[in-house]
């Protein structure tokens, strides 16, 4: 990491919803105009720049770019992102990440720790408002379907033949990752951990996620553990928790 003088250095960090936006770059080349702008005025040195393409629901904790991230975070550089939302829409994801690192916004660069909460919880109040609209979009579409609307019952029909199809590509390339070699290779190295916390008593999800974390042992896509993923690992390694 090079050093420039009278510089703070940094790390950008972009994320986008889907594989389409971050293959074409769709996004991507906005959130980094947003960051260079700013640090050319706040005088910031962008030593790395790492990209990640999942949800944003997904906890910034858990993200696939998450470990690679944290090499360069262990020199003390603080994050920079676009806008808030690029990091989460969620106050608490925001609020744990600020306990791990110090981070900031492009399009509001002076914004402390305080504005940073208001503006997270903005963001969280406009995803579940944007929730909402597409629920109420799709009960009323659902309603004109029911009163004998033909191009309502279409879009209804192929909507649920593309949220099938997506289930089930999901479900695919789920079994696939655990059915590969890497896969299972990954699964056999946990295979002592887990066998241990469960003989010392470990007796819930969160339990046993915190005691991999606490070891630094990561999941096969690099991010820490959490529930959902510690359930995933015992149905593969056909384990449960001991009765009480």
């Amino acid at each position: 990491m090079d050093v420039v003088a009278g510089m703070v250095n940094v790390v950008a960090y972009y994320r986008v919803s889907t594989k389409g936006q971050g293959e074409s770059g769709l996004g991507i080349e906005a959130q980094r105009t947003y960051v260079q702008m700013a640090a050319k005025q706040q005088g910031w040195n962008v030593v790395a720049e790492y990209t990640d393409t999942v949800s944003g629901t997904i906890a910034p904790v858990e993200r696939p770019e998450r470990p690679e991230c944290r090499k360069a975070l262990s020199h003390g550089l603080p994050i920079v992102a676009a806008k808030i939302d690029r990091i989460s829409r969620s106050v608490l994801h925001i609020a744990q990440l600020m306990e791990k690192v110090d981070f900031k916004i492009a399009t509001m660069p002076m914004a402390d720790r305080f504005q940073l909460h208001l503006y997270a919880a903005l963001a969280e109040q406009e995803r579940q408002f944007i929730s909402q609209r597409t629920k109420d979009a799709l009960g009323a579409l659902q309603e004109r379907a029911d009163s004998g609307c033909a191009v309502s019952k279409e879009k209804v029909n192929r909507r649920s033949d593309n949220l099938v199809l997506a289930r089930k590509a999901k479900q695919e390339k789920a079994a696939q990752n655990a059915s590969s070699p890497k896969g299972q290779g990954h699964q056999a190295k946990l295979a002592p951990y887990v066998m241990a916390a469960l003989y010392k008593g470990v007796s819930t999800l969160q339990a046993l996620a915190d005691a991999l974390n606490a070891q630094a042992l990561l999941t096969s896509r690099g991010g820490e553990w959490s529930p959902t993923t510690v359930r995933r690992l015992m149905l593969a390694l056909d384990v449960t928790f001991k009765k009480a």
